[in-house]
């Protein structure tokens, strides 16, 4: 699918952002607030779920220095599935290389995130998440994104399956600053 992330307002308390992604499983749109660069009050950490945090979650701590590292337990409120479960969000500052995409060449830095999310029931685990992104200074965005997440069945050992519910990697096709 193309995603397309737009800014839509800005003011003193932040700016929202729309995001919109037209695919072949259909059309969606959702709206995001962040307070400001990096720290994301209303808007998807999964997939295209929103949740609303009850402080900003910090998704990004500027400079993205290689070797710094944030973790957190977040309060939250899913709007999808309407539970308010925290989750769990740690994030890594790695180093540098450079990435071809079909926007263009640019240098960027890679942020590994860890997330365990508010999912778990009875049956089956909470999803653990392992993102590896790519953020690039020219740009002010990712990239390229590998995204990997996976949950296990409850019960009987012997005959429990880890089920991938997400392992995809997205790349910058085409950009445009504001300016």
């Amino acid at each position: 699918y193309d995603e397309t992330r737009e800014v839509t307002a800005v003011d003193a308390s932040g700016f929202d952002v729309r995001v919109s992604r037209n695919g072949p499983r259909g059309d969606t749109t959702r709206m995001e607030r962040w307070t400001s660069p990096g720290d994301l009050l209303v808007g998807a950490i999964f997939d295209n779920e929103t949740r609303r945090f009850a402080q900003p979650l910090p998704r990004w701590k500027f400079p993205l220095t290689p070797g710094e590292r944030w973790s957190l337990w977040a309060p939250q409120q899913n709007e999808t599935s309407g539970r308010s479960d925290p989750i769990n969000y740690d994030a890594r500052v790695g180093g540098w290389r450079s990435f071809q995409t079909p926007a263009g060449t640019f240098d960027a830095v890679g942020v590994r995130i860890f997330m365990r999310l508010d999912d778990e029931e009875f049956w089956r685990t909470s999803t653990e998440v392992n993102h590896l992104l790519w953020w690039s200074p020219a740009v002010g965005n990712t990239v390229n994104e590998f995204r990997q997440a996976e949950y296990r069945d409850k019960g009987d050992p012997l005959s429990a399956i880890n089920h991938r519910s997400q392992n995809a990697t997205f790349e910058l096709t085409s950009y445009r600053r504001a300016g």
